[in-house]
């Protein structure tokens, strides 16, 4: 799943300018430079929030790396391109990997509802993922259904590339909105009913110990057969997880046998500037890659749709429709991940826009099904 269930997930290494510092994971981590400019990762914020949101999208780069070709990151080992098929629960619940958390980062400003954590997890290359995978986690505590037994798996989206953000093949990033509860009365945090995991994530510290099912799913794998395809990606929230994975490695790394000459369509649906995520990451994309990235922003409590209401994603894919639907019948993928609600709204505005268009929806749907052209994971 894009996110856990009952709570969200999508990480992103923030970078800040800096010196060689060691970490309290004991990771040596190096300055490097990246499209002209010095990064390094930045030390754990302790979850305090910082007073610009600006410095949570600092540009996206993290330990000693080579540059290639256009401002492209070398990555290793080369061996992660090898299998024909994606690892598969290498771990299960009743074997899971104990994983090492490296960085805890909130990645939204201080005027987002609700906090959303980049979380890099040391798995030292022995919990191997393809782009569009999830990792399942078992937060500690017994099942409160199951008094003795170990809680409940949540799924959670990766967001990184196989390679993590480290680019070396030995971390995993996963992006987590922390879920809390408030009584719809008196307006109070009800502590008993804050979602388990999510808090157990962004309340972890560099050293903690994770455990890890997995990877699994097949549904979000990013097609790379055809280098000239087009993918639209839909998003709300942290369901830009798998996305984040799709675009690094479309123009941020250098994979020789992966050269993406096609184009990427984002539409990102939050509610507000302060809850846009990874933001300068896919910007910097847009500026070096204009022919080949697209990037919608829909801020629900910024934005009006035609009708003077709230803007969300299925109001710029019917803005966009005609568009979208010739990129469709060309054979492109369409990708939607988030929150299960968003896909009624979806599916609705789709069906309409089709028979408009004098098509008939569940036979086009039906159709974009069978060709593999069709991709949700939602929670």
């Amino acid at each position: 799943m894009a996110h856990c269930i009952g709570a969200q997930v999508s990480l992103a290494l923030v970078g800040c300018k800096g010196d060689d510092m060691l970490g309290k994971t004991g990771f040596k981590v190096q300055s490097v430079k990246f499209k002209g400019r010095s990064w390094m990762p930045c030390p754990p914020l302790d979850m305090k929030i910082r007073e610009s949101h600006s410095r949570y999208q600092s540009r996206v780069i993290s330990m000693s790396v080579q540059q290639s070709g256009r401002g492209k990151v070398i990555v290793k080992p080369s061996e992660l391109e090898d299998p024909s098929d994606p690892p598969l629960n290498l771990y299960k619940p009743r074997g899971p990997y104990t994983a090492t958390v490296v960085s805890v980062e909130r990645i939204v400003g201080p005027k987002a509802p609700g906090e959303t954590c980049h979380i890099v997890i040391d798995h030292d290359g022995n919990v191997p993922y393809w782009e569009g995978q999830s990792y399942g986690v078992i937060p500690p505590g017994e099942n409160p259904k199951k008094p003795g037994a170990p809680n409940n798996v949540r799924l959670y989206s990766i967001a990184s590339t196989r390679y993590g953000d480290s680019f070396d093949g030995k971390t995993g990033s996963l992006c987590v909105r922390r879920a809390l509860y408030y009584d719809p009365e008196s307006g109070k945090e009800d502590p008993s009913k804050k979602g388990v995991c999510s808090n157990f994530l962004c309340d972890s510290k560099p050293g903690d110990k994770i455990q890890l099912t997995g990877p699994s799913g097949k549904i979000m794998l990013l097609p790379e057969e055809d280098p000239n395809s087009t993918h639209i990606m839909i998003a709300t929230g942290t369901g830009v997880a798998p996305f984040r994975a799709y675009l690094r490695r479309m123009f941020m790394e250098s994979v020789p046998s992966t050269q993406f000459n096609g184009l990427a369509w984002l539409i990102l649906g939050v509610a507000n500037s302060d809850s846009l995520l990874y933001d300068a990451e896919f910007a910097s994309y847009l500026e070096d890659y204009p022919d080949n990235f697209r990037f919608d922003r829909v801020l629900s409590r910024e934005q009006k749709n035609k009708d003077g209401g709230k803007m969300y994603v299925q109001d710029k894919i019917e803005e966009y429709s005609d568009e979208v639907f010739k990129l469709l019948d060309g054979g492109a993928h369409i990708y939607f991940c988030g929150l299960r609600g968003m896909m009624p709204g979806i599916q609705d505005t789709l069906k309409r826009v089709a028979e408009e268009r004098g098509e008939d929806w569940a036979q086009k749907l039906s159709q974009l099904k069978k060709n593999k052209q069709w991709h949700v994971e939602v929670y």
